[in-house]
């Protein structure tokens, strides 16, 4: 999928700028569900899906995230990082228009799924792109725009659908969902402006091209500047001993890479077995079990998001000061308390529904007065707490451990394990909600706990790491997780020795000078298709 050619962005902010809209994608089909859920248009058209129907309904999208997460490391290593992205986005024209046009249940499903495997594939594939264009000393912040970005098409769909709910008709969901149009287009637009990522280049054997682009995102287009020098050394060695290595499926086991996979999966998989998604799926109910109910309700649960917004902003300035392991510890901690206070406080002054709230079967404990105030002032901590910590912390975590050779289809790995685990939860809920009740929170506050201890006892400090040197701490020979700091970076004596005594890149291309990624991109042919590597 060759796109013509663009002049290039070259400021990485602005490079995560565009591609996390591809998380905003994800943001967007979110709240398109959980802001409709509860008007009268909905519940009228559809014959009030309840239980496991409204649960297929939500959950289709998390199992078409599956199908697009397993697809998208192959295509992201044969296409390019940037390519996969834009692939991703055609899958989302036809889901958003199956769902504006759904005539009912069935149809609004497919539309979901589709949907799905659009997000399953850049939900893995934009923090790939990322963390490959990315400054060692700012990848964590770069890569939280992506959670930003979800967050954002959040926000701005949950309340895009408030303002439809106002319209009669199936017309008001058929809107909201229509919207969704919007984003796909943009990110579609602004892609060929996008350098591919330097080390996919580099994979295929574009060395050239991957010099001219690894300088103009690292040092202002100078090819001979001692980072960039230090870092090409670094991917071209550490690629070379790859390639000698295992190869297939063993890779992600052998040779003590199972405790990356292992890494890269699980922190993706507690990041939905702390029940944050409870909140963003399923807050309206939520709020109908503190009383509050209608507009207010509604009104109510917009200011979570916003609440998400500000916190995952926040750990854009710290991310890679703190580390990731602290982060994701103490977030898991602080999550754990906020899920037993909410469960305690329903269980202890809930007034049992039997037949559920205005038959809605999901909310059978109902608290009103102080219990009410303390429930919803909990789920806003723990919504703050989720986006300072495991919302931003897992993306980028994930996209971190695995190596060049691994890195497309290790990440899509992870995201299965992510959206595995979303297909669960938002099945589950409504049912679960109908037969424990308050019990569920219980449940996630001790999966939180294990989150935390997990991550205290396996994950590393990967903050102010290259991407190549990540594997050693991953090797036999590494230090405990728990003796891990951000920092302490190879690379810098790397530079150090090479200002001390100079090189130049040009040598690795057998004397023939890089200039500019332009220029290289005019005149490079596209990879031989033995440079491709599967």
């Amino acid at each position: 999928m060759a796109l013509p050619t663009f002049p290039k962005i070259k400021n990485v902010y602005f490079l995560a700028a565009i591609a996390t809209v591809g998380g905003m994608l994800f943001g967007f089909d979110i709240s398109s569900i959980s802001a409709i859920i509860g008007t009268p248009q909905y519940v009228e058209y559809f014959n009030n899906p309840q239980g496991t129907t409204q649960g297929g309904i939500q959950a289709a999208l998390a199992g078409g995230s599956v199908i697009g997460a397993m697809i998208a490391g192959p295509v992201s290593n044969k296409l390019g990082r940037r390519n996969s992205i834009f692939f991703g986005c055609i899958w989302w024209l036809l889901g958003t228009s199956l769902q504006a046009g759904c005539t009912g249940i069935t149809m609004l499903i497919c539309g979901r799924f589709i949907n799905g495997i659009c997000v399953g594939i850049t939900s893995s594939q934009v923090p790939v792109y990322l963390a490959e264009i990315s400054r060692k000393e700012t990848r964590g912040s770069i890569i939280v725009i992506q959670q930003w970005a979800i967050e954002w098409g959040i926000f701005i769909m949950y309340f895009a659908g408030y303002g439809c709910s106002f319209i009669d008709g199936p017309a008001s969901f058929r809107t909201a969902w229509a919207l969704q149009l919007v984003p796909a287009v943009f990110l579609m637009m602004g892609i060929p402006f996008l350098p591919e990522s330097p080390r996919w280049l580099a994979k295929v054997g574009r060395e050239q091209e991957a010099v001219a682009i690894l300088a103009d995102i690292q040092a202002g287009g100078n090819v001979n500047d001692p980072l960039v020098l230090a870092e090409w050394d670094e991917i071209t060695t550490i690629l070379a001993a790859e390639r000698e290595g295992q190869q297939g499926w063993r890779r992600f086991i052998k040779n003590g890479m199972w405790r990356r996979t292992f890494a890269g999966c699980s922190v993706q998989a507690w990041q939905q077995l702390s029940g944050a998604n409870v909140m963003t799926y399923y807050v309206v109910y939520i709020f109908e079990m503190a009383n509050l109910t209608g507009n207010i309700g509604l009104v109510s649960s917009g200011i979570q998001y916003a609440i998400f917004i500000i916190g995952t902003a926040a750990t854009f300035f710290f991310i890679d000061k703190t580390g990731r392991r602290p982060l994701l510890i103490y977030g898991a901690v602080a999550m754990g308390v906020c899920m037993f206070v909410v469960g305690g406080v329903l269980g202890s002054y809930g007034t049992y529904l039997p037949n559920g709230l205005e038959d809605n079967l999901s909310v059978r404990v109902q608290v009103t007065g102080s219990p009410a105030y303390t429930v919803i002032a909990f789920c806003y901590l723990l919504v703050l707490a989720y986006s300072l910590t495991l919302a931003p912390i897992a993306w980028v975590y994930a996209a971190e451990v695995w190596s060049l050779e691994t890195r497309a289809t290790g990440m899509s790995l992870a995201s299965i394990a992510n959206w595995l685990f979303n297909f669960a939860i938002g099945f589950f809920i409504p049912p679960g909600f109908q037969n424990i009740s308050w019990k569920l929170f219980i449940i996630f506050g001790v999966l939180c706990f294990a989150a935390a201890v997990q991550a205290f006892v396996s994950y590393p400090e990967t903050a102010g790491k290259t991407l190549e040197e990540i594997e050693l701490l991953f090797g036999k020979d590494g230090p405990h997780p728990w003796n891990t700091k951000p920092g302490n970076s190879l690379l810098d004596a790397r530079v150090q020795d090479i200002q001390e005594h100079g090189g130049k890149v040009g040598a690795a291309f057998n004397g023939a000078e890089v200039e500019t990624a332009e220029d290289v991109e005019k005149t490079a042919a596209p990879p031989r298709p033995t440079e491709t590597i599967a």
